[in-house]
C-alpha cells in the first residue's frame, strides 16, 4: 500500500511540476505549484517527518503560494498569457533538461548507498524546535527572520509596482 502510495504522489509531483513550468497561464502556473508543494507534504508525511509535514504545508502550500498569487494579481493580468516559446529555444531547453536528467541520474546510480543509523534525537520534535528558535551555533532563527523582511520587500514592491502601474493607465 505503501509503494503505491509512494508512486501516486510521484506521478502527481512529476505531472503538477511539468504543467507549472509549461502553463502559459501565470495564475494556472501558480496553483499547479501549489499541488507540486502539498505532494511534497505527503512524502513528508509518509516518512513520518510530521513536523516538516506541517511546515511544508503551512509555510510553503500557504504561505508562499498565498504570496505568489497576490503578487501576480497585483502586478499582472489574471487572464494574461505568457507568449509561446520559440522552437530553437524549446529544443535547447529540451536537450539541456536531458543532459542534466542524464548526469542526475549517472550521480545517483554511482553513489555508495548504505544505510546508516538516525543521530538520538531525530525525531525529538522538542529538540527542533529549540533549534528553530535558538540564537546559538546551529539556530535557525536569523535565516528565518531574513526570509521574512525579504517576503516583506517583495510584497512592498509589488504593490508599488501595481499602484505605478494603474496610476498611469
Amino acid at each position: 500500500m505503501e509503494r503505491i502510495l509512494f508512486y501516486l504522489i510521484a506521478a502527481v509531483i512529476i505531472v503538477f511540476s511539468v504543467l507549472t513550468v509549461t502553463s502559459r497561464r501565470i495564475l494556472r502556473a501558480a496553483v499547479y505549484l501549489l499541488f507540486v508543494l502539498m505532494a511534497t507534504a505527503g512524502f513528508y508525511f509518509m516518512l513520518n517527518y510530521n513536523f516538516l509535514g506541517a511546515v511544508q504545508l503551512t509555510v510553503y502550500s500557504g504561505g508562499i503560494v498565498v504570496l505568489i498569487v497576490f503578487a501576480v494579481l497585483l502586478t499582472a493580468h489574471m487572464d494574461h498569457k505568457l507568449d509561446p516559446p520559440d522552437r530553437l529555444k524549446a529544443l535547447a531547453v529540451g536537450l539541456l533538461s536531458l543532459f542534466g536528467m542524464g548526469i542526475t541520474l549517472y550521480a545517483l546510480r554511482s553513489f555508495p548507498w548504505a544505510v546508516t543509523a538516525l543521530p538520538e534525537g531525530a525525531y525529538d520534535i522538542e529538540a527542533i524546535g529549540m533549534r528553530l528558535l535558538s540564537y546559538g551555533d546551529k539556530g535557525y532563527v536569523l535565516p528565518f527572520e531574513v526570509i521574512s523582511v525579504l517576503l516583506l520587500a517583495a510584497m512592498v514592491a509589488a504593490i508599488i509596482i501595481a499602484k505605478k502601474s494603474t496610476s498611469n493607465d
